[in-house]
C-alpha cells in the first residue's frame, strides 16, 4: 500500500527532476548572460539524496 510519505516523496523527487531537466535545456540566461547548467547539476544531486533519505527511514520504520 503507497502512504502518504511516500507519494510526498515521489513528488520532491519528480519536482527536483522536472527544476534539474529544465534549468539543463534553458542553457543560458538571457538577461543575466548565466549559465544554468551549474545550477541543473546542483539540482540534480537532489533526487539520489532524497531517495536516499527514503529508504533510510523506511529501514528504521521497519525494525521498530
Amino acid at each position: 500500500m503507497i502512504k502518504t510519505s511516500d507519494i510526498c516523496i515521489l513528488m520532491s523527487v519528480g519536482v527536483a527532476f522536472v527544476t534539474t531537466a529544465y534549468l539543463w535545456f534553458q542553457g543560458i540566461d538571457v538577461t543575466t548572460g548565466q549559465d544554468l547548467k551549474q545550477e541543473a547539476l546542483f539540482t540534480a544531486t537532489w533526487i539520489p539524496s532524497i531517495l536516499t533519505f527514503a529508504i533510510y527511514f523506511k529501514i528504521i520504520a521497519r525494525k521498530d
